[in-house]
């Protein structure tokens, strides 16, 4: 069965995860899904993740660590903005502020997978692909 939104199904996973109280996840491996991990991990959401092969199918697959703080999840929402039937995109100067500042947004820009201050510190827009906070 073809999967049409990826990168939705795995913040589906991690939320899921999170409210289960899972300390690692698993999802099948992509470089998108790389690259979001990448700005989570960097902007404290997550501890750390791992690309490997997973044992029962041979594909290559992802082990998400979730991080916590005082049995909290450290990620209260996480969210798509951008879907395959609805692209949405955003300039340098209608980038999004989640929640005041508090949380952040992941953007698809020509630079790379970066998070939304990351983009305004390169003055460049893309697209919104999801807001975590």
């Amino acid at each position: 069965m073809s999967m049409t939104d990826p990168l939705g199904d795995m913040l589906t996973r991690i939320r899921n995860g999170q409210r289960a109280g899972k300390s690692k996840i698993e999802t099948p491996a992509s470089k998108l899904r790389e690259r979001v991990l990448e700005v989570l991990k960097r902007e404290g959401y997550i501890r750390g993740f791992e690309r490997h092969e997973d044992g029962d199918s041979g594909h290559q697959a992802i082990s998400i660590e979730l991080k916590y703080f005082e049995g909290e999840p450290v990620i209260k929402a996480i969210s798509r903005v951008s879907t395959p039937g609805r692209r949405v995109y955003s300039g340098i100067n209608d980038l999004p502020r989640i929640r005041n500042g508090l949380g952040i947004s992941i953007l698809s820009t020509p630079r790379g997978v970066m998070s939304d201050t990351e983009a305004r510190a390169a003055n460049v827009g893309g697209e919104v692909l999801c807001k975590v906070f």
